[in-house]
């Protein structure tokens, strides 16, 4: 375990940050290797030994990069890197390094200063199909229509429904949406809406959210946005976190 490795030693990828000294995070990475920097000019990469080829997504690796993350987000704003990837050796990460300079310096000072905050919101029903049949006049009369008593629905007709109810879904997640994005934008530097995981889920969204903001705008827009909804609904809002959904790292080698 531990320190700076030999010349051909491999190197697990972390992050990048802005190049500010020798600094060395302590035995957090990766197996429990010591993490530190690889600077070139004005970027560092920062790094763990790893001479084992290939790494699983093992919980605990996982775990492990994540861990890195949260320790350096307690003093900047990284640039992540996706899980998994290792360099050959020390040389390949100043080449990386080198490429990648403008695109990672550009970004570096785009998210500085920044956090990235989630928020979901989800419908809190005990079904999701009776709720809107309940709240929907189009759908409860297409159901009495195809899926009613009076005969046996046939495929087309549960087909049918089912368009419509999807539609109907989409036409609500996207009207909410809109609305707790305009009480939200003004606490937020940028918001992405990413695919709701689940048919429950209204909206999942990213925000690009000041560090300062965070405690006070960012907690206050939620709340405010909120109470717009009735307690059919549930928000669930978390991190701080590094800003996945607003990086875009692609590197060249």
């Amino acid at each position: 375990m531990g320190g700076k490795a030999t010349k051909n030693e491999g190197k697990y990828l972390y992050a990048v940050i802005p190049a500010a000294g020798d600094r060395e995070y302590g035995n957090i990475g990766i197996d429990g290797e010591s993490v530190y920097l690889i600077a070139d000019n004005q970027v560092a990469a920062v790094v763990s030994n790893f001479s084992n080829g290939k790494i699983r997504p093992e919980r605990r690796h996982i775990a492990a990069h994540q861990a890195v993350l949260k320790r350096l987000m307690e003093e900047e704003t990284p640039l992540p890197i996706t899980f998994g990837v290792i360099a050959e050796g020390a040389k390949e990460i100043k080449r990386i390094l080198s490429l990648n300079r403008k695109s990672f310096a550009e970004q570096l000072r785009r998210v500085h200063g920044k956090v990235e905050m989630g928020l979901r919101v989800a419908w809190d029903v005990p079904n999701i199909f009776e709720y809107f049949v309940n709240t929907h006049a189009e759908i409860r009369v297409a159901r009495d229509q195809f899926l009613g008593k009076s005969r046996v629905p046939t495929q087309e007709d549960k087909i049918e429904v089912g368009r419509l109810f999807d539609r109907v879904l989409q036409e609500d997640r996207e009207e909410h949406t809109d609305r707790v994005e305009a009480i939200l934008s003004p606490a937020c530097f940028e918001i992405k809406r990413n695919v709701p995981r689940t048919e429950r889920d209204v909206m999942n969204l990213a925000c690009l959210v000041g560090r300062k903001a965070v405690d006070k705008d960012f907690e206050a827009a939620i709340f405010e946005a909120a109470r717009g909804f009735d307690n059919n609904f549930t928000f669930d809002f978390n991190g701080p976190w590094a800003p996945h959904n607003f990086v875009d790292v692609e590197l060249r080698s």
